[in-house]
């Protein structure tokens, strides 16, 4: 074997012991060993050069059933930490976690519609926010990831984002001259997918649709347990499907989408709140008292995402739904709502497995999604000994 092929397999052994390590920790060397097919003295040189590196540790000594106890290793979830940021299109929420995803800080703002310089002035200040939170580590901020509600293409560039011309930020040169660490950029559903995959509804499906629901509409589809993004990267626009062929013309250029009717701004624009937090406080104040035209309004919500859902069972066929949306979130009654719809416009037989679940990581679902692309992206950087 020559040098090159022998610095291949020490690479391909050390990125092995410490996937083991993330996965099964607390883990002896000997365990190790068992698992990985390696023999002892290659475990013990791979561990003692990531211990070195800081990137695991040893921790009190296991069980034993018999003999000296071994001593354990474990992933450090803070030799390093990671910054996930969603910009909507009135809101911007970015989280602070360290390598293992929990999250150390969040912080969000309101942000107005229409002005991309206030948003992009709110970017760079949250973030630096987060930043300045980190912890003495041996490796600091690893990197920061950006979801944003549109088209993101494979090359990880924004194309489009219909409802706010967040694609006229220059999201990627921004923050890399600002804080000099790699940039990841994502769709904002995809990225809520890969939240509910690594630390939600998710974990162990295989064929999942997340739904998220603001002032759009975007699916994040996971297919065999991948995400899927479809030949350009921009698979999951589901609102901007047609569920009515003449239907109202919407600024992607389609008539009649599916956003049209079912999203947050559709459906409750007309009670006139004029930020986020405010169309909240109002649904909740005429909820709380029952009033007959906010139950109108939830029943006429739920049977418009049930329509559109509907189209996505009957096309993908997934095991579960995940839904992604405060307003939903709060109220079983739109839930029932989209049930029924579902259930009136198909044969039981057809779409008797499916599951509809609300999102369990709710509000921070797509900044700990991206948050969790950059852990991924420092782990694949260090196994490829780039430190």
């Amino acid at each position: 074997m020559n040098t090159a092929d022998q610095a291949l397999v020490k690479k391909m052994n050390k990125a092995l012991i410490l996937e083991q390590i993330i996965e099964n920790a607390p883990i002896s060397r000997a365990k190790l060993s068992e698992i990985t097919g390696l023999n002892k003295a290659t475990v013990s040189s791979q561990v003692s050069s990531l211990l070195q590196k800081d990137i695991i540790y040893e921790t009190g000594p296991g069980e034993s059933s018999g003999g000296r106890r071994p001593v354990m290793l474990k992933f450090n979830r803070k030799a390093g930490y990671a910054v996930g940021i969603d910009i909507g299109t009135n809101y911007l929420i970015v989280v602070l976690t360290d390598l293992e995803g929990h999250l150390i800080e969040q912080f969000e703002r309101t942000l107005d519609e229409e002005d991309i310089q206030a948003t992009e002035e709110a970017l760079i200040e949250l973030t630096g926010l987060a930043v300045d939170k980190i912890p003495p580590s041996p490796y600091g901020l690893t990197g920061i990831g950006v979801c944003v509600p549109g088209l993101v293409d494979n090359e990880r560039q924004v194309v489009f984002t219909p409802n706010k011309p967040i694609h006229l930020i220059p999201l990627k040169e921004k923050l890399e001259e600002r804080f000099g660490v790699p940039i990841l950029i994502e769709n904002e559903a995809n990225a809520g997918a890969v939240g509910e995959k690594k630390y939600g509804e998710a974990g162990q499906l295989e064929h999942a649709v997340f739904v998220s629901i603001n002032t759009g509409i975007g699916l994040g589809i996971l297919m065999n347990g991948k995400l899927f993004r479809g030949v350009q990267g921009f698979s999951g626009e589901a609102g901007h499907m047609s569920i009515h062929f003449d239907g109202p013309l919407c600024r992607c250029g389609n008539r009649g989408c599916w956003e049209l009717y079912a999203s947050e701004k559709a459906v409750f624009s007309h009670y006139g709140a004029n930020s986020e937090a405010s169309l909240y406080e109002t649904v909740k104040e005429l909820a709380d008292r029952s009033d007959p035209g906010m139950m109108e309004t939830f029943e006429r919500f739920g049977f418009h995402i049930g329509i559109g859902l509907l189209n996505i069972l009957k096309t993908l066929n997934p095991d579960t739904i995940i839904l992604r949306n405060t307003i939903v979130e709060s109220y079983p009654i739109i839930v029932d709502a989209i049930k029924k719809t579902i259930a009136s416009r198909s044969a039981a037989e057809a779409l008797s497995n499916y599951h509809l679940k609300i999102s369990s990581l709710g509000r921070t679902a797509s900044s700990l999604g991206m948050s969790s692309l950059v852990i991924g992206h420092f782990l694949e950087r260090f196994m490829n000994e780039r430190f």
